[in-house]
């Protein structure tokens, strides 16, 4: 990788746009900046870049994502699986095909909000499931370790649990504070980062604090049906991306 003033533009912004998303929405939404990423770097150099960063903005959603907005009881069933998630994903980023991964997982997440749209575009409350929870902790975290695409079975789980937007965003970021931490070793053991990449990785540390206070400051004009609109909104984009990448590996 060319450590080039474009570069270091383009991965600028692809980080911001990623602290956005977590300071907005709690985090889950990674791939949505990982295009930018992609036009000055291959996806797994992005992936090394972006696991210590992602500890990063973790650390910075703190001020905003306190205990007070996390659901324990749901934590409590997520992580387990979580955990177990990342390991299986570490194994498959090895050895299982990414691109059916990829498709299996946006075609889920499209049907999940077909559903929605079919029953009109309401949050539907549905009661807590523990077998449900841990499928979707384990799912997300296979999906987070192979593409940093974990949120779309996070989202299939606590969306239509209709919590409030703070105890959403607040879970969902303490979710993945704690999968980002676990997976950080292996995604850099998988990529082993350049010097070039980590002088980059420094520079693109000062896009942090902003994107995620940014993020924080629309999430707090967002009332909770508009913010639950704009989850599933982006759901849509995120399962768009993965279908593409999966297709696309079949292709060249």
């Amino acid at each position: 990788m060319e450590l080039s003033p474009l570069t270091i533009l383009v991965a600028f912004a692809g980080v911001f746009l990623i602290a956005f998303m977590r300071g907005a929405f709690g985090g889950g939404f990674a791939i949505v900046g990982i295009p930018l990423l992609s036009l000055v770097m291959d996806p797994v150099t992005a992936g090394g870049l972006l696991a210590p960063l992602f500890i990063a903005m973790d650390l910075a959603a703190l001020r905003y994502w306190k205990p007070s907005t996390w659901s324990r009881q749901d934590l409590v069933l997520l992580l387990p699986g979580l955990v177990a998630g990342i390991g299986v994903g570490f194994l498959a980023f090895q050895r299982l095909d990414h691109h059916a991964i990829a498709i299996v997982m946006a075609l889920t997440t499209l049907a999940f909000v077909g559903i929605w749209f079919a029953g009109g575009g309401k949050v539907s409350v549905l009661s807590r499931s523990k077998p449900k929870a841990v499928a979707a902790g384990f799912a997300s975290g296979i999906t987070t370790m192979v593409a940093h695409s974990g949120g779309p079975p996070l989202a299939m789980y606590l969306l239509p649990l209709g919590l409030s937007k703070e105890l959403y965003a607040g879970t969902t970021s303490m979710f993945f504070t704690v999968g980002n931490a676990i997976k950080a070793v292996p995604w850099l053991m998988l990529t082993k980062p350049t010097p070039q990449v980590w002088t980059l990785m420094a520079i693109c540390l000062l896009a942090v604090p902003s994107g995620i206070w940014a993020g924080w400051r629309l999430h707090a004009k967002l009332d909770q049906q508009q913010m639950y609109r704009a989850c599933y909104g982006l759901l849509i984009v995120t399962a768009a991306k993965l279908l593409w990448d999966g297709v696309a590996g079949y292709l060249v």
